[in-house]
């Protein structure tokens, strides 16, 4: 009795406004829909402020229809006084705003229609905070002039070696090995130019490609 009385008292209290609904959003306007929780105490000229923010439309400007789960038409949403949990709206039913502001279809989703923000060239070298300022601060990409000038360098030397050119590797603390070269370039693994090589003895961990 205790488990009835609780469910039925749930009920009661969402149609008399207390709780929320989830509910799917969409309008006339937009080819989206939106999943939104609301709280059923809200008037239905509260309601349409905060579907203003998902669809676009003015709220002076919306028609509001409610359809259920299975998209049949439970009703419209035409008083502005009335609690929204006052209507029969549960969980999975849709929100469908009809805007009659005059604006066409898609309006609100062309990025393109958006007036954009343009800086000439010589205020945004002016700007502190800008990105070009933060690279050039920290000498990274083209304002890294020592390593612009000892990637060339080392582009220079990679062009002296070819393939299969015969070698001496000597590395610290180890005996000279001698070696030919199978690879000279970048890689993907790290910056710079490198050379692989295979050594004549079967040491190393591949075959220098």
């Amino acid at each position: 009795m205790k488990v009835a009385t609780e469910a039925a008292g749930a009920g009661l209290g969402s149609w008399l406004g207390t709780g929320s609904v989830s509910v799917v959003v969409s309008s006339s306007l937009n080819t989206f829909c939106a999943h939104k929780r609301y709280s059923t105490g809200l008037t239905i000229a509260e309601f349409k402020c905060k579907l203003e923010l998902v669809v676009g439309s003015p709220a002076s400007c919306m028609d509001l229809e409610l359809y259920g789960a299975e998209e049949e038409l439970l009703g419209r949403l035409d008083c502005d006084e009335a609690l929204l949990g006052s209507y029969p709206v549960a969980d999975g039913c849709r929100v469908h705003v009809i805007d009659q502001s005059g604006a066409r279809m898609g309006e609100y989703e062309d990025v393109l229609q958006v007036e954009k923000y343009k800086i000439t060239e010589s205020d945004y070298k002016k700007r502190p905070e800008s990105l070009r300022s933060f690279l050039r601060q920290q000498c990274w990409g083209h304002y890294d002039a020592e390593g612009t000038r000892r990637r060339a360098q080392e582009a220079v030397l990679a062009a002296t070696l070819p393939l299969g050119a015969r070698c001496q590797v000597r590395l610290l603390g180890q005996p000279s090995k001698l070696a030919t070269i199978m690879f000279v370039g970048q890689t993907h693994f790290k910056p710079g130019y490198w050379v692989g090589v295979c050594y004549d003895e079967p040491l190393g961990k591949h075959d220098g490609r």
